[in-house]
């Protein structure tokens, strides 16, 4: 294990770690406002503008396409010039391209900000997971990247309450505006972060790395006289990194584990939270009762995500994984079946809880799955892989719903949903390997 490596795995939660996660976790709260707005625009923007549902399911799909262009090549450069650099620009892309959204004179015109709202929203999300996790230590590394994927319920409960309260009211263009414009103050927050230690050792920058790394000691009241020295054994510049590298023999059963689940919880999840008010109103509730009944769905995210952050350290990432997505699969068979007010708000609850519980243990695995020098590349390509879940879910789900009619199409898309998340779950158990406990370095070697 490294100088720098062993020392952080000596901290307790310091401060900076803190801020890093709230920096952090104020974009990604922005950044589920956005997407979570789409589940109402959608359906406030379908009756203004008179689009079909394959309409919808294009405007659903356009944000993803920019997701997985911008995973994958944010997650390059992030290994390239640093986690910080990634984490600022993507956040300012999106913030701009989210607010002009809401000045949108047509569909093509919308069609092409939500793309490049999208390339931000995609690249940003993997490289503030992968520097939360580097910042961390192992005892508390996946309990913090959970919580970083918290603030993901609470922008999305944010954007229920504007859906709920405000579009009716406003119109759909308000959605866009409240999403973007406070995105970008956020971005001037980040200023404050600094650069992942463990990045900068491995690209020689030793000194800047020490720094940040007694900073954190100072704060945990650590006195350490080590004086830093560099392991001439590795390169001072990581090389470039291809995708080759991540399916070459070391790396190759981690990559296919990750690309399935990256690519079954997009589709999965995508394909019901942007449909859920629009699929609402077909099965007979208003618009508003749609708004609310997914806000109430919302709020269940929060104790889904905080019992995966306490779990997850007690009992593994890969039993936490396994467990969520199999209640995932189950909500979203039991929310197909609902019949009543009651039985669409009980399971929509449980189908919330479970999906981002297993949300925040995604996040929590993902990066710690590969070394230092592919680890932004290896989250921002299982990302990038991931999207064309995303891609096609609000497609194919408003072809399902179309050709099968509006009540019999409900209990059709939740079943394709029920099987996409058991699969997952099977893959995972079968094939995934633990990572709990252990420090950067040890889960890396080969």
């Amino acid at each position: 294990m490294s100088s720098i490596s062993r020392r952080i795995e000596k901290l307790p939660a310091t401060h900076m770690l803190w801020t890093v996660l709230f920096l952090s976790g104020i974009g990604w709260l922005f950044d589920a406002m956005d997407q979570g707005m789409m589940a109402g625009v959608m359906a406030s923007i379908g009756k203004s503008w008179r689009l079909t549902p394959a309409d919808l399911g294009l405007l659903g799909s356009a944000s993803a396409v920019g997701m997985a262009i911008g995973a994958a090549v944010a997650g390059m450069v992030a290994d390239k010039y640093g986690r910080r650099t990634v984490v600022t620009f993507t956040l300012v892309l999106y913030g701009l391209a989210s607010a002009v959204s809401g000045i949108s004179p047509n569909f093509s015109i919308l069609l092409l900000l939500r793309f490049l709202t999208g390339l931000g929203l995609g690249g940003e999300l993997p490289a503030a997971s992968t520097l939360v996790s580097e910042f961390s230590p192992a005892k508390s590394r996946g309990r913090m990247v959970v919580l970083l994927e918290s603030f993901w319920a609470w922008g999305w409960i944010a954007s229920a309450l504007i859906a709920y309260l405000l579009i009716p009211v406003y119109g759909w263009r308000i959605g866009f505006f409240l999403g973007g414009i406070p995105a970008l103050y956020a971005a001037y927050l980040r200023r404050n972060i600094p650069e992942s230690p463990r990045y900068l050792e491995q690209k020689g920058r030793l000194k800047e790395a020490d720094g940040i790394v007694r900073k954190m000691e100072q704060q945990a009241g650590i006195i350490n006289n080590e004086i830093a020295v560099t392991d001439l054994s590795k390169n001072k510049k990581m090389n470039s990194i291809t995708l080759a590298d991540l399916w070459s023999k070391a790396y190759f059963r981690r990559t296919i584990v990750l690309w399935v689940l990256w690519l079954g919880i997009n589709f999965g999840y995508y394909g019901f939270v942007l449909w859920t008010p629009t699929l609402l109103v077909g099965k007979g509730f208003s618009l508003v009762k749609g708004f609310q009944f997914t806000l109430i769905m919302s709020i269940a995210q929060l104790p889904g995500y905080y019992s995966a952050a306490y779990l997850i350290e007690k009992i593994g990432r890969k039993v936490v994984l396994v467990v969520y997505l199999i209640g995932t699969s189950l909500s979203a068979y039991l929310f197909g079946q609902a019949t009543s007010a009651v039985t669409v708000l009980v399971f929509g609850c449980l189908l919330y809880f479970f999906s981002l519980g297993a949300w925040g243990a995604v996040y929590a695995y993902t990066p710690e799955v590969y070394p230092t020098r592919v680890r932004g590349s290896g989250a921002g390509w299982a990302a990038a892989i991931g999207r064309i879940g995303a891609i096609a879910a609000p497609y194919i789900v408003g072809l399902v719903y179309e050709t099968k009619g509006k009540q019999a199409g409900f209990t059709y898309v939740f079943l394709m949903l029920t099987i996409v998340f058991a699969v997952v779950a099977l893959v995972v158990a079968l094939v995934g390997i633990e990572t709990k406990g252990r420090s950067l370095d040890e889960i890396n070697v080969s």
